[in-house]
C-alpha cells in the first residue's frame, strides 16, 4: 500500500511541477489526476493494494472536508460581503454539473443501447 500511495503522491507533485513550469490555468492536483487515469488506463486498472488504498481512502473522505469547512468558517466575513457572487456560482456550476451529468448518461445510454 505504501508504494501505491507514493504513486499518487508523485503524480500530484508531476502535476503540480508541470503547471508551475507551464504556467497552465489548472491546478495540479487535476493534472496529476489526468496523469494517474494514463497510468491506470495503461495498466487496465488498479492494482489490489492500489484499490485497496482507494477504499481506505475513501472510507475517510469526511476527514478531507474538515480543513475546508475550517477555511470558511475563518472567512465567513468575506462570504457575507460576497454571498451573490458566491451563490450565483453555486447555483450555475450546480446546474451545469447537473446538464453535464444527463448529457453524458443519455450518450452512454445510448452507446449501451446500440443507437448511433
Amino acid at each position: 500500500m505504501i508504494a501505491s500511495l507514493t504513486l499518487l503522491i508523485a503524480c500530484q507533485f508531476v502535476g503540480e511541477i508541470a503547471v508551475h513550469a507551464a504556467h497552465l490555468p489548472v491546478p495540479g492536483p487535476v493534472l496529476g489526476l489526468l496523469l494517474m487515469l494514463g497510468i491506470l488506463t495503461a495498466q487496465r486498472g488498479p492494482r489490489p493494494a492500489m484499490r485497496e488504498l482507494s477504499d481506505n481512502l475513501l472510507r475517510n473522505m469526511a476527514l478531507l472536508f474538515v480543513p475546508a469547512g475550517v477555511g470558511v468558517v475563518t472567512q465567513l466575513d468575506v462570504l457575507a460581503r460576497n454571498w451573490l457572487p458566491v451563490a450565483c456560482a453555486l447555483v450555475v456550476s450546480t446546474a451545469l454539473g447537473l446538464l453535464t451529468t444527463a448529457l453524458v448518461m443519455q450518450v452512454l445510454a445510448a452507446s449501451s443501447a446500440g443507437e448511433p
